[in-house]
């Protein structure tokens, strides 16, 4: 079942946090408010919220300010940031996006905008979270599949060394016995035989998988960057 998501509303005009509160409650969003600075911090130590509406101009400390200090904060980075300001000047939205924010929305605003906005910057956390645990996934299959290459090394020395120790046996052993040998040694010759080529078989397919994983990431753009340039994006579009 998906856990609700958690709204933190962050505005000195009560009139705003009560309307937003009543409203996303309604639609389902677990909704916790503050109107200064300050408390915001505090309430998102102990609200822990997915998605934060951040007036831009308020006692104590600015949204971009808050922003700054989240995003510093790995505990508190990945927070998403709705900011609203009375504030429309483009100089003024990019210094929003510069500090971090998800979205920025110029007062006055229609609630059906905020919650479109709300939704789409939501969709995009999940998105981001889905590929870093994919990212997470694929690193360590790699790591695995080079310690599978550094294993299948040291197996293959060890059978080297069986070989040898039986071949040593053989040239030590009188004629009588070495026949005997070789009846016994034959069978297992034959399986080290056969393990061997499963061995080099395997040894070559994981060779082409690091070798076509080291090509890919010669063309891989990070989740920082990506992220980074998605925030890019919606910074363009907010200045036409």
């Amino acid at each position: 079942m998906d856990m609700k998501k958690k709204i933190l509303i962050a505005d000195d005009e009560n009139v705003s946090l009560d309307f937003f509160e009543l409203m996303l409650s309604k639609l389902g969003f677990v909704v916790e408010k503050c109107d200064n600075g300050p408390e915001v911090l505090e309430k998102v130590k102990k609200f822990n919220p997915d998605l934060i509406l951040l007036d831009n101009i308020m006692p104590g400390m600015t949204g971009r300010e808050i922003t700054k200090i989240l995003k510093k904060d790995p505990n508190y980075k990945n927070i998403s940031i709705i900011m609203l300001s009375a504030l429309d000047d483009v100089k003024d939205k990019v210094a929003g996006f510069e500090a971090g924010v998800d979205d920025y929305i110029t007062k006055p605003f229609n609630f059906t905008e905020v919650l479109a906005r709300i939704n789409a910057v939501l969709r995009n956390r999940a998105l981001f979270d889905q590929i870093k645990v994919r990212e997470t996934r694929l690193t360590l299959a790699e790591e695995l599949n080079r310690d599978l290459k550094e294993n299948l090394s040291v197996f293959i020395e060890s059978i080297d060394e069986l070989e040898h120790a039986i071949a040593m046996i053989y040239e030590n052993s009188d004629n009588a016995n070495k026949e005997a040998l070789v009846n016994h040694v034959k069978p297992a010759s034959e399986k080290i035989l056969s393990v061997r080529k499963h061995i080099a078989a395997l040894d070559a397919r994981i060779e082409k998988t690091i070798n076509e994983w080291d090509n890919l990431k010669k063309e891989e753009i990070g989740l920082p960057v990506l992220e980074g340039q998605i925030r890019k994006f919606l910074h363009q579009d907010q200045k036409q």
